[in-house]
C-alpha cells in the first residue's frame, strides 16, 4: 500500500470514519470513475487545485463531478487571483499525486472550498490518495473533516 493511501486511510480512521477504499484501476476523468463505482457523475467529489498567485499556496476546490470551477469566483472566494497548480506545488503542499488529490490526509493544510451540489447525496466517492483509489462517504462530513467552506464557484 503507498505511503499516500496510507495517510488517506489514517485520516478517515482518526476522523472515525471507515475507510471504504477501492482500487479502480486506472481513470483519467469522473465520468470514468462514477462508470467503475457504478455511481452519478456529480457524486464523484474532484479535487481541483489551483496555486493562489499572491499567496504561492495551493487552494483545492471539492466539486461534484460534473461541474466545472469558474476561475473569477474561486479567485473571489480566494481573495486572490489564481493560477494553474503544476505538479510539483500540489505534490509538495498535499503530498499527493494529481489525479490522486484526496480531501483528507494532506501533508500540510490547506485552504478549501466545497462545491454544495456534493450534499444533495447520500454517498460520494473521492480519489484515496493515487489516480487508482477512491473512497466512499456521506459528504455532510466533509466541511468538518476538511475545513472546507460551501460555496458558489462553479459555472
Amino acid at each position: 500500500m503507498s505511503k499516500s493511501l496510507k495517510r488517506v486511510r489514517a485520516a478517515l480512521e482518526a476522523a472515525g470514519l471507515s475507510a471504504d477504499i477501492r482500487e479502480l484501476g486506472q481513470t483519467r476523468t469522473a465520468q470514468e470513475a462514477a462508470d467503475a463505482v457504478g455511481c452519478a457523475l456529480d457524486q464523484i467529489a474532484k479535487s481541483i487545485i489551483f496555486r493562489g498567485e499572491n499567496s504561492g499556496e495551493a487552494i483545492l476546490f471539492l466539486t461534484a463531478g460534473g461541474n466545472r470551477v469558474c476561475d473569477a469566483k474561486a479567485s473571489a472566494l480566494a481573495g486572490e487571483p489564481l493560477g494553474k497548480a503544476d505538479a510539483e506545488l500540489i505534490r509538495a503542499q498535499t503530498g499527493f499525486a494529481i489525479g490522486g488529490v484526496a480531501p483528507v490526509g494532506h501533508l500540510t493544510p490547506i485552504r478549501a472550498f466545497l462545491d454544495p451540489r456534493l450534499l444533495e447525496f447520500d454517498t460520494v466517492w473521492a480519489a484515496a490518495g493515487t489516480p487508482r483509489h477512491v473512497f466512499a462517504l456521506d459528504p455532510h462530513v466533509l466541511p468538518a473533516l476538511t475545513g472546507a467552506g460551501l460555496a458558489d464557484f462553479t459555472l
